[in-house]
């Protein structure tokens, strides 16, 4: 068995395990091992792929295998990992362990609640290590249900309403999606050879560039969709706000990455002709979420819709820095997706913690919260630092290899759009900074917040687990940004023979 399976194996064995628990402690406990458990995976995988690499193994996918599903159709399971997927995996861990000990607490319906979250996350890492279409397509879907029953069971607000919203949503988009899919299954073996869902075996033929023009523009909408591209992106401040605490840190840190990577890995991988044509149409959609999330987040008062519409913005960006096409935005693409999933997992985090200590996300109900809960109030500056980009904080590095990689494209219509982005830095640090100034200076606003205790161990556990992921790649960002680059080479080789 490959041991990109166990990435698969061990949620499903900690769901078996939870099964047999009682109570709030059993389910948490088992949760806590096994996640656990698949966070030390994800390193020894990262210290592996190194080893492996080292070793000369140039292969554009490493720790591949293959094992045959359905033959009539060639749908197989085939896995296999490089280092942008290596990445992600390591991404996707670190925030599922975190929202484990986030959501400690959870005493409603407490084994059915990690049951349907772990489930979530098996379907992530599945998507991850897929290199089939039609395997990655399950995968998908298995990440993405869940979310109606863990906003409308275990959320607040107008939770079944925005449930219903997020699902009508996202299963259009995978309509659209699974058309594009299709489309490129049926064109795969332009010479009359046998159709395949195999993405390496697809990079090697060329899609007709009719059939491209197609199918390009479902699959990057049907993957935009989860990626909250504009006008598109409407379910996702809802989600997040009526979300439990885990479910959105997981909704933006890792969720909304799955519809990042498939526009990168599929429809711009597959169809780089029809990607190039369309480009300018999407640079423009992608430019208008940078700019409307930064200044739709300085309109809000709740700190989760605050969050939210950050959200959009940052992962706009990523999508922008995809259409540029070339290798260094391509870089900080990747870094961004990595840099704000544990970001933005780590704001989310936070604000569950102050909500449940409050019991408002109202800013202008709250101030002064730096004197009663000292550690969540730095722990959240520091987030918000990171979010608007300081050196020394994986934001920085990020956003400014997205901006090199822009200013790159010769296109005057690409340096106007990267100029119009890169003015989102300056509205990002407005609310930002309006935020932590209410929030956690000036005098204290309700009595009732003097009471409120700081962060319990599990919080801080949860919180620093994400913190050090921030500040490493913000200190030490060449190791992440060579490995994403060295991946990055096969791909550039493929669309250098279309694109020029």
């Amino acid at each position: 068995m490959s041991i990109l399976s166990l990435f698969v194996l061990v949620p499903v064995l900690t769901i078996m395990g939870i099964l047999f628990t009682k109570g709030l402690r059993g389910a948490r406990m088992v949760s806590a091992v096994g996640m656990g458990i698949q966070l030390v995976l994800a390193a020894f995988l990262v210290f592996y792929y190194f080893s492996v690499r080292g070793a000369g193994n140039l292969h554009e996918m490493v720790l591949t295998a293959d094992y045959t599903w359905y033959p009539s159709l060639n749908i197989h399971y085939f896995v296999g990992v490089d280092g942008i997927s290596v990445s992600l995996i390591a991404l996707t861990a670190i925030v599922v362990f975190a929202g484990i000990f986030a959501s400690w607490e959870m005493e409603s319906l407490s084994r059915e609640f990690f049951i349907t979250l772990i489930l979530l996350a098996t379907g992530v890492f599945g998507f991850f290590i897929s290199l089939d279409l039609f395997t990655l397509f399950l995968f998908y879907e298995l990440a993405v249900i869940p979310m109606y029953l863990l906003i409308g069971i275990w959320g607040s607000g107008p939770k079944e309403a925005s449930a219903m919203k997020l699902t009508l949503m996202l299963m259009g988009g995978s309509a659209l999606l699974l058309v594009g899919i299709f489309g490129i299954y049926f064109n795969s073996a332009p010479d009359g050879g046998q159709f395949t869902f195999n993405i390496l075996e697809i990079a090697r033929v060329h899609i007709p560039v009719t059939a491209q023009r197609f199918f390009f523009p479902l699959t990057f909408i049907g993957f935009g969709v989860l990626g909250a591209l504009f006008p598109l992106h409407t379910w996702s401040p809802s989600g997040h706000a009526s979300a439990p605490t885990a479910v959105s840190m997981l909704h933006a840190g890792v969720l909304m990455k799955l519809g990042a990577y498939g526009c990168f890995r599929i429809a711009i991988y597959l169809m780089p002709e029809a990607a190039k044509e369309m480009a300018w149409i999407f640079i423009i959609l992608t430019s208008i979420s940078v700019v409307y999330g930064a200044l739709g987040a300085i309109m809000q008062k709740d700190l989760k819709f605050v969050n939210a519409y950050s959200s959009v913005s940052h992962v706009g960006l990523i999508l922008f820095a995809l259409l540029m096409m070339n290798k260094t935005a391509f870089d900080g693409a990747i870094l961004q997706m990595i840099s704000h999933g544990l970001m933005t997992a780590l704001f989310f985090a936070l604000i569950g913690m102050i909500y449940g200590r409050t019991h408002t996300r109202n800013i202008d109900e709250m101030g002064g919260l730096m004197k009663v809960i000292p550690f969540l109030a730095v722990m959240y500056m520091v987030a918000g630092l990171a979010s608007l980009g300081l050196p020394g904080f994986s934001g920085f590095v990020a956003e400014m290899t997205i901006f090199v990689g822009a200013f790159q494209h010769p296109g005057i219509f690409y340096r106007i759009a990267s100029i119009l982005v890169v003015s989102s830095i300056v509205i990002t640090a407005v609310y930002i900074l309006r935020v932590v100034g209410k929030l956690l200076l000036g005098p204290i606003k309700q009595e009732a917040h003097l009471k409120i205790k700081d962060a319990t161990w599990f919080e801080k556990l949860s919180t620093t687990t994400l913190l050090i992921g921030i500040a490493g790649i913000g200190i030490f960002p060449l190791w992440l940004s060579n490995t994403i680059l060295d991946s990055l080479q096969p791909i550039m080789d493929k669309l250098a023979i279309y694109l020029h």
